[in-house]
This record gives C-alpha cells, structure tokens and sequence, in this order.
C-alpha cells in the first residue's frame, strides 16, 4: 500500500509498505479519504515539534482523518459496519496518570496522538481502535476530517464556559478561529472575530460571527470592548498563539471574565501580572479534546457541510503530500485548510 512516511527534518518519501495484519479484537481497518494538514504536522515535519518527547521516525503523518470503514475485528461494535464513513478521534490515553484520574485525559502525560507518537492518516490503511472510529454522514470526506478541528473548538467553548447570549470576542479567524466561532454560535453566544485578513472574515461572516479587522492591539481592544457592552467580553478565545493577540485579549475581557488560550507557539508572552490579578481572571488552556467533545463536533459537522466547506482551500492527491505540506506552510494568506485526498 502507498505510504507517504516522514523520514527526517522537511523530508517525506512516498513509500510502498506491506498492508496491515487483520485487525484484532476491539480494532478496525480503515482507509482514509482525507486528511487535513494543521500546524502540528508542519511543526513535525520541520523537526520543532516536542510533544511528551519528540515523535520516532520515520512516521505516517497525519491525525485529522476521515475514512471509510474496510474490516471489522473480532468483537467490533454493533453500530459499525464495513463501508461506512468514520471519522478517527486521533488521541490515545495512558488512564492511569493524574489527568486520567481525574477525568481529563486529553491531557494525560503519556498520551499518544495518531499521526505524531504512531502511524496517521497518510497512508491507504490503518488499523485503529474501534471506540476511536465515529460515523458521519457527509457526502465530502475533505468536511468530514474536519470534525477532528471542530472537536478542539467544541473543548474550548466548554472549557470557556459559553453561554447563550454572551458576546464572545475570537481572536484569529483561522480554521480552529472559525471552528470555536461557529461552536460558540451554536451556544447562542454572539460572536466577534477578529483578523487581519479580509478573506478569512468574510467566512467568519457567513459562519454567523460579526468581524473586526485587526490592525493594533490598542484599537481592536477598545472597539471590543464598546461591542461586547462596554465593560468587555465575558470571555475571549484565542486562537492564534500571537502574543499581541493574547494581550489584547486581555484588555478586552471583562473584570471576573475567562480567557481561553487555543493557539499554540513557542512564543514568551510578556504581560504585566497585575492584570490578571486586578481583573480575577480565569486563564484557560485547551488541549484537544474527550470524547464526547469529539462526538459534539462530529454533530455540528453534520449540520453544516456545505458552509463548513468553504474552510477546505485547497486539496491534494496522497502522491503529492510532500507538496501539500510545502504549499500549506509557505502560503499562509491563501491557505485556509489544505487537506490531503486518496488518490
């Protein structure tokens, strides 16, 4: 079967490995239809990425998987049939460590993601666990693997607490920015994203979000602010990892309000202390998400495929991953989601 396998640093050699054994109890065979490309994949494969120890390769990238069911192992679940369109909830956790024994394994020490610590989606198939396999029904495999951004969103509103009829200030209105928008829409939350780039907006707006254009960290606070009431925003998502945005986001919050933190770099934030203790703010981290949350944003994929698929950018055939990745990452304004098909 062809493989596109991450053998070291900007390098990805499409490979012709032997197909898997049988799956066996409690596991299925699956083979992926489409796989979308986040910044954890560009980050492994320009060798920065440092997740509970770097990642062994070679590896099959690729962990925002939808998939077509091909083999049921022994014992496999009653709802699953061969055929049947899946998405993959890519995280694997250890139960023992402190997260998972406080019912938070999302974030337990030894998790496992497929894509990063084990073999992705990147290849024609792979043998998962059956209670990681969720159906969906979409007639565009490239919407279906975008349940698994979805369920980052759907962690962070919960995380965040939204609730309907608050005026939620995103910052970042890139696939995970809108994902956390239409989330929190669903909520009944009233929505403001704010980005620089215009295109990126005008999906905000059809998602159902008012938008902001951003231009300086004074200007959008203070326009944020007068929007969400004057007092600021109940609760701010970041979704950008910028270190202006997350201070601006700061300003905007309101006094007792939660600011919730998505985005990822390896970025120092440099933000006086007092605000947060002036302000008695929850400061919130998100990282990726349970299960339930996975089945959550399968739900809200379901009901909005086609303007969901306006977040797919661009789409590539297996043959061309290297190019995929390459692309993504060196066009950053023209890419939204790039995701990678089957043939």
């Amino acid at each position: 079967m062809l493989a596109a396998v991450t053998t070291g640093k900007r390098t990805i050699d499409l490979l012709d490995r032997a197909e898997p054994a049988p799956p066996g109890p409690g596991q299925v065979t699956v083979r992926p239809q489409a796989v979308g490309l986040c910044g954890s994949d560009f980050h492994l494969f320009e060798g920065q990425l440092d997740v509970v120890g770097y990642p062994e390769l070679p590896r099959v990238q690729g962990h925002e998987v939808a998939a077509v069911i091909d083999r049921l192992g022994p014992d496999a679940p009653q709802h699953l049939h061969e055929g049947q369109s899946v998405s993959l909830f890519p995280l694997l956790a250890c139960g023992e460590c402190y997260p998972c024994r406080v019912g938070r394994p999302n974030v337990c020490d030894r998790f496992q993601l497929i894509g990063v610590h084990v073999d992705g989606g990147l290849q024609e198939q792979l043998v998962i666990a059956a209670d990681r396999v969720y159906p969906i029904t979409s007639s565009r495999p490239a919407v279906s693997a975008l349940a698994e951004p979805f369920s980052i969103a759907v962690r962070a509103v919960n995380r965040g607490r939204i609730a309907s009829q608050e005026r939620i200030v995103v910052m970042g209105a890139g696939p995970i920015g809108q994902a956390v928008a239409l989330a929190a829409a669903e909520r009944g939350a009233h929505v403001l994203a704010i980005d620089p780039f215009a295109d990126r907006l005008e999906i905000s707006k059809a998602l159902g979000a008012e938008v902001l254009p951003w231009t300086t960290a004074a200007e959008v606070a203070e326009y944020a602010r007068e929007w969400a009431g004057g007092e600021g925003a109940p609760a701010v998502v970041d979704a950008t990892g910028n270190p202006d945005a997350i201070s601006a986001g700061v300003d905007i919050v309101a006094s007792a309000g939660r600011v919730v933190i998505v985005g990822m770099s390896g970025r120092d934030l440099a933000v006086q202390v007092s605000r947060f203790v002036e302000k008695e703010l929850d400061v919130l981290g998100v990282s990726v998400c349970q299960p339930h949350e996975f089945a959550e944003a399968v739900s809200i994929v379901q009901r909005h495929p086609e303007t969901l698929g306006r977040l797919v950018s661009h789409e590539f055939p297996l043959r061309s991953a290297p190019e995929a990745l390459t692309f993504a990452m060196e066009n950053p304004k023209e890419v939204m989601k790039v995701v990678i098909g089957s043939v």
